[in-house]
């Protein structure tokens, strides 16, 4: 199963003074997450009866990377972490554009470790057509990004030409901004309000 998912770095651990400074007294698995720092742990039980193939789900459900695809195995990590903003990059998985774009959304996302996951959807796959049209969506819009806040389900779309950094450090940056600001509103807003 590790030869399978090369993407990800497996260890072995004995060491006493490791295994104490993650609280961990028993056979245990565990998954540690760079891009929101949470660690998921596989139960006593569970660990047991593993097999390739139930090891193999576990990492692919809850192993977030800089850029993770959507799909409905990973969605369920995707949900499951603390991190609120998402970041998604509609986009055309056949395009000979997309090793490039993909490298330079991977170099945004190493940027926004911890406060936003950032999240590719190929176009090709039917299951994500809900996706798009969720965010109100067509194939002949794309490539684009949705930014969404899962607490109150608020997102902002950009329609993009291309893929850049900056582009999209200044979309994260920009919606970032507007949530700060909605959840602590300046001391002049709140006035404002209360006149009204």
């Amino acid at each position: 199963m590790v030869q399978n998912v090369q993407e990800v770095a497996f260890g072995v651990c004995t060491s006493l003074h490791v295994l104490s400074h993650y609280n961990i007294t028993t056979n245990t698995i565990s998954l540690f997450r760079m891009v929101d720092n949470k660690r998921h742990d596989l139960e006593t039980a569970d660990v047991e009866g593993l097999d390739a193939s139930k090891l193999s789900r576990f990492v692919q459900m809850q192993g977030l990377r800089w850029v993770t695809e959507y799909n409905p195995m990973t969605a369920v990590g995707l949900f499951d972490s603390v991190v609120e903003t998402h970041l998604l990059l509609f986009t055309d998985k056949l395009s000979p554009n997309h090793t490039e774009r993909m490298n330079k959304y991977r170099e945004a996302a190493i940027l926004f470790q911890g406060k936003v996951l950032f999240i590719f959807v190929d176009i090709h796959v039917k299951n994500n057509d809900q996706v798009l049209s969720y965010f109100h969506l067509k194939k002949s819009q794309l490539p684009a990004l949705a930014v969404f806040h899962t607490p109150d389900e608020e997102y902002d779309v950009l329609h993009l030409d291309e893929v850049s950094v900056e582009t999209v450090k200044d979309f994260c940056n920009g919606f970032l901004q507007r949530q700060k600001e909605k959840e602590n509103p300046k001391p002049e807003d709140k006035i404002f309000k209360e006149e009204l």
